[in-house]
C-alpha cells in the first residue's frame, strides 16, 4: 500500500507494489500482468505512474514488454561461467522450461573473408550458414547465425535436422568441439531482425563471437551468438597475477 511516510518518488513505491503483487499472486515467469488501468485503480495511482513504474521493472530485467500483447513476469537470468564450452541449446536447456529452436534459414554458400579466416579455409569454399532463433514460452531468447565448415554436413544441409543442439550434431559427425575462442560485446540486434521478431530496437543484447575448434584444431564453427541481455549473466572467474594492482 502506498503511504504518505514513504518519502521516495511516486513511481518507485508503485515499482516495489508491483514487485510484491507478484509475489503475492504467485505469478510465475511467463504469466501476464494485470493491465495499467487495473493497476491504477489498485494503487489508487495516475496510469502514467503506473507506466514509468513498469519501465523501471523492465530496465531491472523482472518484466518482459510484448507490444500489443502486454507485459510478462520475466524468466530469472542464467548464471552461466563463460569459461564452459556447451551449445546454447543446452544452455537453454538448464533455464528449466521448453526450449523451441526455430530455423530461420539455412544453406550451402561461399565463404566471406571474414568467415572463411575464422574457418581458416580458402575465401569462397563451401560452408552451411544457418540462422535461427531459440524460445522460451515463445519469448525470443537467443539469436543466432552458425557457419558450419562445409566438410562437416558432406554438402547435404537439407538431409540433417538443424533444430537440436549443434554441439551434439558435431559430437555425430566426428567434429565435437574441444576449443574456443570467443569475444563479448553488448549490442542491440540488427535492426531487421528485432522487427522481425516483434522487439524492442533499443534492448540490449550480449553479442557472443565465437570460433569452435576439434581436439585435433580443425576449425568447425564460427558463430555469431545474440543473448537476451536479460535472460543471461556470464560469470568470469579471475586470478591474480601476484604482481600487484
Amino acid at each position: 500500500m502506498i503511504t504518505v511516510r514513504d518519502r521516495r518518488p511516486l513511481a518507485l513505491q508503485v515499482r516495489d507494489e508491483i514487485s510484491e503483487l507478484i509475489a503475492e499472486r504467485d505469478l510465475k515467469p511467463g504469466d501476464q500482468l494485470p493491465g495499467e488501468a487495473e493497476l491504477a485503480a489498485l494503487f489508487s495511482v495516475a496510469r502514467t505512474t503506473v507506466r514509468e513504474a513498469l519501465k523501471l521493472l523492465e530496465q531491472d530485467g523482472q518484466i518482459d514488454v510484448r507490444h500489443g500483447v502486454g507485459r510478462f513476469v520475466a524468466p530469472t537470468a542464467v548464471q552461466w561461467p563463460i569459461t564452459r564450452l556447451e551449445s546454447v541449446t543446452e544452455m537453454m536447456v538448464a533455464m528449466g522450461s521448453p526450449v523451441t529452436n526455430r530455423v530461420i534459414s539455412v544453406g550451402m554458400e561461399p565463404a566471406s573473408a571474414e568467415e572463411a579466416a575464422a574457418l581458416r579455409q580458402a575465401v569462397g569454399s563451401l560452408v552451411v550458414r544457418l540462422e535461427r532463433v531459440r524460445s522460451i514460452d515463445r519469448r525470443p531468447i537467443i539469436y543466432s547465425i552458425d557457419v558450419i565448415a562445409g566438410f562437416v554436413v558432406d554438402g547435404n544441409p537439407p538431409a540433417i535436422d538443424w533444430s537440436g543442439s549443434l554441439g551434439a550434431l558435431l559430437d555425430e559427425r566426428g567434429a565435437a568441439m574441444a576449443t574456443s575462442t570467443a569475444q563479448m560485446r553488448a549490442v542491440n540486434l540488427p535492426h531487421g531482425v528485432a522487427a522481425a521478431l516483434g522487439e524492442d530496437t533499443h534492448s540490449p543484447w550480449l553479442l557472443m563471437v565465437q570460433t569452435n575448434f576439434t581436439a585435433d584444431g580443425r576449425a568447425v564453427l564460427y558463430s555469431h551468438d545474440y543473448h537476451r541481455g536479460d535472460a543471461f549473466t556470464f560469470n568470469v572467474l579471475r586470478r591474480s597475477s601476484g604482481t600487484g594492482k
